[in-house]
Protein backbone atom coordinates (compact mmCIF):
# COMPACT_ATOMS: atom_id res chain seq x y z
CA UNK A 1 0.00 0.00 0.00
CA UNK A 2 2.70 2.25 1.08
CA UNK A 3 4.58 2.24 -2.48
CA UNK A 4 1.22 2.75 -4.10
CA UNK A 5 0.53 5.87 -2.20
CA UNK A 6 4.28 6.93 -2.80
CA UNK A 7 3.86 7.31 -6.68
CA UNK A 8 0.06 8.66 -6.99
CA UNK A 9 1.88 11.35 -4.47
CA UNK A 10 4.96 11.78 -7.04
CA UNK A 11 2.66 11.63 -9.54
CA UNK A 12 -0.07 13.93 -8.27
CA UNK A 13 3.24 16.72 -7.34
CA UNK A 14 5.38 15.77 -10.90
CA UNK A 15 3.06 15.46 -13.31
CA UNK A 16 2.12 18.50 -14.24
CA UNK A 17 5.22 19.51 -15.32
CA UNK A 18 6.13 15.99 -17.01
CA UNK A 19 2.85 15.69 -18.87
CA UNK A 20 3.58 11.65 -18.81
CA UNK A 21 -0.17 10.54 -17.69
CA UNK A 22 -3.29 10.79 -19.27
CA UNK A 23 -5.81 8.97 -16.80
CA UNK A 24 -4.73 8.72 -13.23
CA UNK A 25 -6.81 5.57 -11.56
CA UNK A 26 -5.96 6.40 -7.42
CA UNK A 27 -8.92 4.70 -6.56
CA UNK A 28 -8.49 1.30 -8.61
CA UNK A 29 -4.83 1.35 -7.68
CA UNK A 30 -5.54 1.49 -4.08
CA UNK A 31 -7.95 -1.07 -4.24
CA UNK A 32 -5.25 -3.53 -6.13
CA UNK A 33 -2.77 -2.23 -3.28
CA UNK A 34 -5.06 -3.35 -0.41
CA UNK A 35 -5.85 -6.62 -2.04
CA UNK A 36 -1.97 -7.49 -2.88
CA UNK A 37 -1.27 -6.63 1.10
CA UNK A 38 -4.70 -8.88 1.72
CA UNK A 39 -2.18 -12.10 0.34
CA UNK A 40 0.48 -11.01 2.09
CA UNK A 41 -1.70 -11.00 5.63
CA UNK A 42 -2.43 -14.35 5.33
CA UNK A 43 0.45 -15.63 4.33
CA UNK A 44 -0.42 -16.82 0.46
CA UNK A 45 1.65 -17.30 -2.17
CA UNK A 46 1.94 -13.78 -4.14
CA UNK A 47 1.82 -13.97 -7.73
CA UNK A 48 5.88 -12.70 -9.67
CA UNK A 49 5.42 -8.76 -9.43
CA UNK A 50 3.15 -8.43 -6.43
CA UNK A 51 2.42 -4.84 -5.52
CA UNK A 52 4.99 -3.68 -7.95
CA UNK A 53 2.77 -0.16 -9.85
CA UNK A 54 2.52 -0.55 -13.65
CA UNK A 55 0.90 1.88 -15.62
CA UNK A 56 -0.70 1.06 -18.63
CA UNK A 57 -0.01 2.68 -22.19
CA UNK A 58 -3.25 4.76 -23.30
CA UNK A 59 -3.29 2.52 -26.98
CA UNK A 60 -4.39 -0.78 -24.93
CA UNK A 61 -7.43 -1.22 -23.18
CA UNK A 62 -8.32 -2.08 -19.22
CA UNK A 63 -11.84 -2.29 -18.90
CA UNK A 64 -13.67 0.34 -17.30
CA UNK A 65 -11.00 2.63 -17.74
CA UNK A 66 -11.28 5.50 -20.12
CA UNK A 67 -9.24 5.28 -23.03
CA UNK A 68 -8.64 7.99 -25.60
CA UNK A 69 -5.76 6.36 -28.05
CA UNK A 70 -4.35 9.99 -27.94
CA UNK A 71 -7.46 11.57 -30.31
CA UNK A 72 -9.70 13.91 -29.08
CA UNK A 73 -12.30 12.02 -31.53
CA UNK A 74 -12.35 9.19 -28.90
CA UNK A 75 -13.39 11.68 -25.72
CA UNK A 76 -15.79 9.59 -23.33
CA UNK A 77 -14.94 6.58 -24.50
CA UNK A 78 -14.67 3.28 -22.17
CA UNK A 79 -12.73 -0.14 -22.36
CA UNK A 80 -15.55 -2.93 -22.90
CA UNK A 81 -12.83 -5.34 -22.08
CA UNK A 82 -8.90 -5.89 -21.17
CA UNK A 83 -6.18 -6.34 -23.48
CA UNK A 84 -4.95 -9.81 -22.82
CA UNK A 85 -1.38 -8.33 -22.15
CA UNK A 86 -3.49 -6.00 -19.62
CA UNK A 87 -4.44 -9.17 -17.61
CA UNK A 88 -1.30 -10.95 -17.71
CA UNK A 89 -0.12 -7.74 -15.73
CA UNK A 90 -2.88 -8.08 -13.26
CA UNK A 91 -2.54 -11.63 -13.04
CA UNK A 92 0.93 -11.13 -11.75
CA UNK A 93 0.28 -9.09 -9.31
CA UNK A 94 0.67 -5.17 -10.69
CA UNK A 95 -1.10 -2.05 -9.67
CA UNK A 96 -2.09 -0.29 -12.29
CA UNK A 97 -1.28 3.83 -11.54
CA UNK A 98 -3.63 5.11 -14.77
CA UNK A 99 -2.80 5.15 -18.44
CA UNK A 100 -0.32 6.93 -20.03
CA UNK A 101 -0.25 9.29 -22.52
CA UNK A 102 0.49 8.36 -26.08
CA UNK A 103 0.45 10.66 -29.22
CA UNK A 104 -2.62 10.17 -31.59
CA UNK A 105 -3.72 6.41 -32.48
CA UNK A 106 0.60 6.04 -31.93
CA UNK A 107 1.47 7.41 -34.96
CA UNK A 108 4.12 10.05 -34.32
CA UNK A 109 7.50 9.35 -32.56
CA UNK A 110 6.22 12.20 -30.22
CA UNK A 111 3.71 13.33 -27.38
CA UNK A 112 1.92 15.51 -28.46
CA UNK A 113 -1.97 15.87 -28.21
CA UNK A 114 -5.39 17.67 -28.07
CA UNK A 115 -5.97 15.60 -25.38
CA UNK A 116 -3.17 16.28 -22.65
CA UNK A 117 -0.33 18.52 -22.20
CA UNK A 118 3.06 17.90 -24.23
CA UNK A 119 4.92 15.01 -22.55
CA UNK A 120 8.42 16.03 -21.73
CA UNK A 121 11.57 14.04 -21.19
CA UNK A 122 12.28 14.34 -17.56
CA UNK A 123 16.34 15.24 -18.05
CA UNK A 124 15.37 18.67 -19.95
CA UNK A 125 11.37 19.56 -19.09
CA UNK A 126 11.92 21.96 -22.74
CA UNK A 127 12.24 18.73 -25.13
CA UNK A 128 10.01 15.63 -26.13
CA UNK A 129 9.88 12.45 -24.29
CA UNK A 130 9.35 10.75 -27.58
CA UNK A 131 6.62 8.55 -28.72
CA UNK A 132 4.78 6.58 -29.28
CA UNK A 133 5.74 5.01 -25.57
CA UNK A 134 6.54 8.38 -24.55
CA UNK A 135 4.13 8.81 -21.45
CA UNK A 136 5.53 5.32 -20.68
CA UNK A 137 9.37 7.06 -20.61
CA UNK A 138 8.18 9.84 -18.95
CA UNK A 139 6.81 8.12 -16.22
CA UNK A 140 9.41 5.94 -15.34
CA UNK A 141 12.81 8.35 -16.32
CA UNK A 142 10.78 10.57 -13.59
CA UNK A 143 10.33 8.62 -10.97
CA UNK A 144 6.46 7.94 -11.08
CA UNK A 145 6.44 4.73 -11.41
CA UNK A 146 9.30 1.88 -11.04
CA UNK A 147 8.55 0.13 -14.65
CA UNK A 148 6.04 0.58 -17.36
CA UNK A 149 3.82 -1.46 -20.03
CA UNK A 150 4.63 0.04 -23.78
CA UNK A 151 4.26 -0.97 -27.58
CA UNK A 152 6.79 -0.39 -30.50
CA UNK A 153 5.28 -0.05 -33.89
CA UNK A 154 8.36 1.77 -35.69
CA UNK A 155 10.69 1.65 -32.51
CA UNK A 156 7.82 3.37 -30.37
CA UNK A 157 9.83 1.53 -26.79
CA UNK A 158 13.46 2.45 -28.34
CA UNK A 159 12.63 5.91 -29.18
CA UNK A 160 11.07 7.24 -26.36
CA UNK A 161 13.51 5.05 -24.11
CA UNK A 162 16.66 7.19 -25.87
CA UNK A 163 15.84 10.47 -25.10
CA UNK A 164 14.69 9.90 -21.96
CA UNK A 165 17.55 7.99 -20.40
CA UNK A 166 16.06 4.43 -19.74
CA UNK A 167 16.40 0.55 -20.95
CA UNK A 168 13.28 -0.84 -23.24
CA UNK A 169 12.93 -3.99 -25.07
CA UNK A 170 11.14 -4.34 -28.58
CA UNK A 171 10.30 -8.31 -27.86
CA UNK A 172 10.26 -10.63 -31.29
CA UNK A 173 6.98 -10.81 -33.58
CA UNK A 174 4.46 -12.70 -31.69
CA UNK A 175 5.75 -12.75 -28.13
CA UNK A 176 3.18 -10.69 -26.81
CA UNK A 177 -0.63 -11.05 -28.04
CA UNK A 178 -2.58 -8.31 -28.95
CA UNK A 179 -5.62 -10.22 -28.15
CA UNK A 180 -8.54 -9.93 -28.07
CA UNK A 181 -9.31 -6.80 -30.55
CA UNK A 182 -6.35 -5.34 -31.83
CA UNK A 183 -4.77 -7.00 -35.06
CA UNK A 184 -1.72 -7.87 -35.96
CA UNK A 185 -2.29 -7.73 -39.48
CA UNK A 186 1.48 -7.14 -40.65
CA UNK A 187 3.86 -7.97 -37.23
CA UNK A 188 4.82 -4.58 -37.06
CA UNK A 189 3.73 -3.68 -33.28
CA UNK A 190 4.35 -5.38 -30.05
CA UNK A 191 4.06 -4.73 -26.55
CA UNK A 192 7.13 -4.32 -24.20
CA UNK A 193 8.46 -3.09 -21.75
CA UNK A 194 10.38 -0.03 -20.10
CA UNK A 195 12.48 0.51 -17.29
CA UNK A 196 15.32 1.58 -15.54
CA UNK A 197 17.60 -1.74 -14.98
CA UNK A 198 17.77 -4.94 -17.25
CA UNK A 199 16.29 -7.28 -14.31
CA UNK A 200 13.22 -5.05 -14.03
CA UNK A 201 12.28 -4.98 -17.97
CA UNK A 202 13.25 -8.74 -18.04
CA UNK A 203 10.95 -9.43 -15.32
CA UNK A 204 8.15 -7.39 -16.99
CA UNK A 205 9.18 -9.38 -20.38
CA UNK A 206 8.40 -12.71 -18.40
CA UNK A 207 4.72 -11.98 -17.43
CA UNK A 208 3.59 -10.20 -20.39
CA UNK A 209 4.55 -13.08 -22.98
CA UNK A 210 1.96 -15.02 -24.12
CA UNK A 211 -0.09 -16.46 -26.82
CA UNK A 212 -4.36 -16.64 -27.53
CA UNK A 213 -6.32 -18.59 -29.94
CA UNK A 214 -6.12 -16.80 -33.46
CA UNK A 215 -2.83 -14.69 -33.23
CA UNK A 216 -1.12 -14.60 -36.15
CA UNK A 217 1.91 -14.74 -35.42
CA UNK A 218 3.86 -16.31 -32.70
CA UNK A 219 7.49 -16.57 -31.67
CA UNK A 220 9.50 -19.43 -31.01
CA UNK A 221 9.92 -20.38 -27.06
CA UNK A 222 12.55 -18.87 -25.65
CA UNK A 223 15.25 -21.11 -24.18
CA UNK A 224 15.90 -19.69 -21.34
CA UNK A 225 12.82 -17.43 -19.28
CA UNK A 226 14.22 -14.06 -19.51
CA UNK A 227 14.61 -13.49 -15.69
CA UNK A 228 16.97 -16.35 -15.77
CA UNK A 229 18.98 -14.25 -18.60
CA UNK A 230 19.40 -11.16 -17.09
CA UNK A 231 21.56 -12.94 -14.55
CA UNK A 232 23.62 -15.42 -16.91
CA UNK A 233 26.86 -14.15 -19.00
CA UNK A 234 26.19 -14.02 -22.49
CA UNK A 235 29.27 -15.53 -23.80
CA UNK A 236 31.49 -14.47 -26.14
CA UNK A 237 29.62 -12.60 -28.69
CA UNK A 238 29.99 -11.48 -32.17
CA UNK A 239 28.54 -8.18 -32.98
CA UNK A 240 28.28 -6.12 -36.19
CA UNK A 241 27.73 -2.59 -35.70
CA UNK A 242 26.47 0.11 -38.57
CA UNK A 243 24.76 3.30 -38.45
CA UNK A 244 24.65 4.07 -42.00
CA UNK A 245 20.77 5.68 -41.89
CA UNK A 246 18.55 3.59 -44.54
CA UNK A 247 16.57 6.85 -44.97
CA UNK A 248 17.84 9.65 -47.49
CA UNK A 249 18.68 12.83 -46.03
CA UNK A 250 19.19 11.24 -42.40
CA UNK A 251 22.24 12.75 -40.92
CA UNK A 252 23.49 11.46 -37.07
CA UNK A 253 24.49 14.03 -35.06
CA UNK A 254 27.96 14.07 -33.40
CA UNK A 255 26.52 13.26 -29.77
CA UNK A 256 24.85 10.03 -31.20
CA UNK A 257 28.04 9.35 -33.58
CA UNK A 258 29.66 9.60 -29.86
CA UNK A 259 27.33 7.16 -27.82
CA UNK A 260 27.57 4.64 -30.99
CA UNK A 261 31.46 4.88 -30.71
CA UNK A 262 31.71 4.63 -26.90
CA UNK A 263 29.06 1.21 -26.97
CA UNK A 264 31.41 0.00 -29.50
CA UNK A 265 34.89 0.20 -27.43
CA UNK A 266 32.70 -1.39 -24.46
CA UNK A 267 31.63 -4.01 -25.81
CA UNK A 268 34.64 -4.90 -27.43
CA UNK A 269 36.43 -4.24 -24.07
CA UNK A 270 33.86 -6.81 -22.33
CA UNK A 271 35.55 -9.52 -24.71
CA UNK A 272 32.87 -9.43 -27.68
CA UNK A 273 34.37 -9.14 -31.52
CA UNK A 274 33.26 -5.61 -32.62
CA UNK A 275 32.93 -5.49 -36.67
CA UNK A 276 31.58 -3.32 -39.04
CA UNK A 277 29.24 -5.21 -41.34
CA UNK A 278 27.32 -4.11 -44.46
CA UNK A 279 23.78 -2.85 -44.00
CA UNK A 280 21.37 -5.37 -43.81
CA UNK A 281 18.74 -2.76 -45.68
CA UNK A 282 18.95 -0.12 -48.17
CA UNK A 283 16.92 2.65 -49.21
CA UNK A 284 14.20 0.75 -50.92
CA UNK A 285 12.71 -0.32 -48.32
CA UNK A 286 11.55 3.31 -47.26
CA UNK A 287 8.81 3.90 -49.29
CA UNK A 288 7.49 0.56 -48.79
CA UNK A 289 7.18 0.95 -45.31
CA UNK A 290 5.21 4.36 -45.70
CA UNK A 291 2.87 2.57 -47.48
CA UNK A 292 1.79 0.51 -44.77
CA UNK A 293 2.43 3.44 -42.35
CA UNK A 294 -0.48 5.50 -44.51
CA UNK A 295 -2.91 2.49 -44.18
CA UNK A 296 -2.39 1.52 -40.78
CA UNK A 297 -3.35 5.47 -39.71
CA UNK A 298 -6.91 4.73 -40.69
CA UNK A 299 -7.45 1.10 -38.30
CA UNK A 300 -9.23 3.46 -36.23
CA UNK A 301 -12.61 3.98 -36.87
CA UNK A 302 -13.17 7.73 -36.77
CA UNK A 303 -17.03 9.10 -37.77
CA UNK A 304 -16.65 11.44 -40.26
CA UNK A 305 -18.39 14.13 -37.74
CA UNK A 306 -15.54 13.77 -35.68
CA UNK A 307 -12.96 13.72 -38.34
CA UNK A 308 -12.37 17.56 -38.28
CA UNK A 309 -10.79 16.36 -34.58
CA UNK A 310 -7.95 14.59 -35.96
CA UNK A 311 -4.80 16.84 -35.79
CA UNK A 312 -2.92 17.19 -39.03
CA UNK A 313 -0.80 15.04 -39.37
CA UNK A 314 -2.87 11.80 -38.66
CA UNK A 315 -5.64 13.36 -41.43
CA UNK A 316 -2.58 13.45 -43.95
CA UNK A 317 -1.54 10.06 -42.88
CA UNK A 318 -5.02 9.13 -43.41
CA UNK A 319 -5.86 10.48 -46.71
CA UNK A 320 -2.53 8.76 -48.23
CA UNK A 321 -4.22 5.41 -46.82
CA UNK A 322 -7.23 5.19 -47.73
CA UNK A 323 -6.07 6.68 -51.48
CA UNK A 324 -3.61 3.09 -51.20
CA UNK A 325 -5.68 0.35 -53.11
CA UNK A 326 -5.01 -2.89 -51.19
CA UNK A 327 -2.72 -4.73 -53.99
CA UNK A 328 -0.38 -1.89 -53.52
CA UNK A 329 -0.79 -2.54 -49.87
CA UNK A 330 -0.01 -5.95 -50.59
CA UNK A 331 3.35 -5.41 -53.04
CA UNK A 332 4.48 -3.53 -50.52
CA UNK A 333 4.31 -5.99 -47.53
CA UNK A 334 5.85 -8.78 -50.03
CA UNK A 335 8.43 -6.05 -50.95
CA UNK A 336 9.47 -5.59 -47.31
CA UNK A 337 9.14 -9.19 -46.64
CA UNK A 338 12.00 -10.17 -49.36
CA UNK A 339 13.65 -7.23 -47.96
CA UNK A 340 13.83 -9.45 -44.23
CA UNK A 341 14.88 -12.66 -46.45
CA UNK A 342 17.98 -10.50 -47.65
CA UNK A 343 18.45 -8.76 -44.32
CA UNK A 344 18.89 -11.67 -42.51
CA UNK A 345 21.84 -13.56 -44.73
CA UNK A 346 23.41 -10.35 -43.77
CA UNK A 347 22.27 -9.70 -40.07
CA UNK A 348 22.27 -13.73 -39.29
CA UNK A 349 26.17 -13.73 -39.35
CA UNK A 350 26.10 -12.12 -35.79
CA UNK A 351 24.77 -12.45 -32.74
CA UNK A 352 23.85 -8.96 -32.02
CA UNK A 353 23.99 -5.76 -34.57
CA UNK A 354 24.83 -2.08 -32.68
CA UNK A 355 23.42 0.43 -33.80
CA UNK A 356 22.38 4.07 -33.39
CA UNK A 357 18.68 4.35 -31.62
CA UNK A 358 17.62 7.88 -33.09
CA UNK A 359 19.90 10.56 -35.17
CA UNK A 360 19.69 13.39 -32.43
CA UNK A 361 19.49 14.43 -28.78
CA UNK A 362 15.89 15.20 -27.32
CA UNK A 363 14.66 17.51 -29.73
CA UNK A 364 12.41 20.41 -28.27
CA UNK A 365 9.21 19.89 -28.15
CA UNK A 366 7.10 21.26 -30.96
CA UNK A 367 10.24 20.81 -33.05
CA UNK A 368 8.40 18.43 -35.37
CA UNK A 369 5.41 20.05 -35.85
CA UNK A 370 7.48 24.02 -36.46
CA UNK A 371 7.22 23.50 -40.41
CA UNK A 372 5.01 24.14 -43.13
CA UNK A 373 3.07 20.96 -43.13
CA UNK A 374 3.01 17.43 -42.49
CA UNK A 375 4.43 15.78 -44.86
CA UNK A 376 7.51 17.56 -43.47
CA UNK A 377 6.60 16.85 -40.14
CA UNK A 378 6.64 13.02 -41.09
CA UNK A 379 10.21 13.51 -43.49
CA UNK A 380 11.44 14.83 -39.81
CA UNK A 381 10.24 12.12 -38.31
CA UNK A 382 11.73 9.49 -40.84
CA UNK A 383 14.90 11.54 -40.40
CA UNK A 384 14.90 11.11 -36.75
CA UNK A 385 13.98 7.96 -36.05
CA UNK A 386 15.06 6.08 -39.60
CA UNK A 387 16.74 2.95 -37.45
CA UNK A 388 14.46 1.37 -35.28
CA UNK A 389 11.62 0.25 -37.69
CA UNK A 390 13.87 -2.01 -39.40
CA UNK A 391 13.46 -4.45 -36.66
CA UNK A 392 9.64 -3.79 -36.94
CA UNK A 393 9.76 -4.79 -40.50
CA UNK A 394 11.92 -8.26 -39.81
CA UNK A 395 10.36 -8.87 -36.46
CA UNK A 396 13.50 -9.52 -34.49
CA UNK A 397 14.15 -8.00 -30.96
CA UNK A 398 15.67 -5.05 -30.25
CA UNK A 399 16.67 -3.07 -27.27
CA UNK A 400 17.87 0.50 -26.25
CA UNK A 401 20.94 0.77 -24.15
CA UNK A 402 21.23 4.37 -21.81
CA UNK A 403 25.01 4.44 -22.71
CA UNK A 404 25.56 8.08 -23.10
CA UNK A 405 24.66 11.65 -21.83
CA UNK A 406 25.57 14.63 -23.63
CA UNK A 407 27.82 17.42 -22.07
CA UNK A 408 24.71 19.37 -22.00
CA UNK A 409 22.87 16.37 -20.06
CA UNK A 410 21.09 14.87 -22.65
CA UNK A 411 20.33 11.45 -22.88
CA UNK A 412 21.73 9.62 -26.11
CA UNK A 413 20.73 5.76 -26.14
CA UNK A 414 21.89 3.12 -28.79
CA UNK A 415 20.21 0.02 -30.25
CA UNK A 416 21.36 -3.88 -30.14
CA UNK A 417 18.98 -5.72 -31.86
CA UNK A 418 19.09 -9.74 -31.65
CA UNK A 419 18.15 -12.82 -33.82
CA UNK A 420 14.79 -13.23 -34.02
CA UNK A 421 13.17 -15.15 -31.06
CA UNK A 422 16.53 -14.59 -29.14
CA UNK A 423 15.43 -11.92 -26.43
CA UNK A 424 17.67 -13.67 -23.85
CA UNK A 425 20.55 -13.52 -25.31
CA UNK A 426 20.27 -9.42 -25.59
CA UNK A 427 18.78 -9.23 -22.20
CA UNK A 428 22.44 -11.08 -20.88
CA UNK A 429 24.49 -9.04 -22.99
CA UNK A 430 23.01 -6.08 -22.20
CA UNK A 431 22.78 -7.08 -18.17
CA UNK A 432 26.71 -7.56 -18.66
CA UNK A 433 26.82 -3.92 -20.30
CA UNK A 434 24.91 -2.91 -17.19
CA UNK A 435 27.03 -3.81 -14.65
CA UNK A 436 30.15 -2.66 -16.36
CA UNK A 437 28.77 0.57 -16.17
CA UNK A 438 27.60 0.39 -12.57
CA UNK A 439 24.38 0.25 -10.77
CA UNK A 440 21.37 2.23 -13.17
CA UNK A 441 23.70 3.44 -16.09
CA UNK A 442 25.74 5.39 -13.86
CA UNK A 443 22.97 5.51 -11.19
CA UNK A 444 22.13 8.94 -13.23
CA UNK A 445 18.65 11.00 -12.20
CA UNK A 446 17.08 13.94 -13.54
CA UNK A 447 16.45 16.97 -11.68
CA UNK A 448 13.07 16.61 -11.48
CA UNK A 449 12.75 13.42 -9.58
Amino acid sequence: MEITEHYLERIQRLDPEVGAFVTVTPERALEEARAVEALVTRGAELPPLAGVPIPIKDLNLVKDVPIQFGSSTYEGFVAPVDDSVVERLREAGTIMLGKTATPEFGLPCYTETYVSPPTRTPWDLTRSAGGSSGGAAAAVAAGLAPAAHGSDGAGSIRIPASVCGLYGIKPTRGRISFAPIVPDLAGLSTNGPIARTVADAAALLEVMAHNQPGDLYVAPPSPVGFTEAATREPGRLRIGRNATPVVPGAEVHPDVLAAYEKASELLASLGHEVVDMPAPFDSSIVAEFEKLWFCFACMHPVDPSMEPKLRPLTRWLRERGFATPAPVFLQAQAALQTATRFGFLVMNEYDAVLSPTVTRPPVPVGWFEDVEDPEETFHRMERFAPFAATYNVSGQPAVNLPLHWTDAGLPVGVMLAGRFGDEATLISLSAQVEAAVGGFWGDRRPSVW
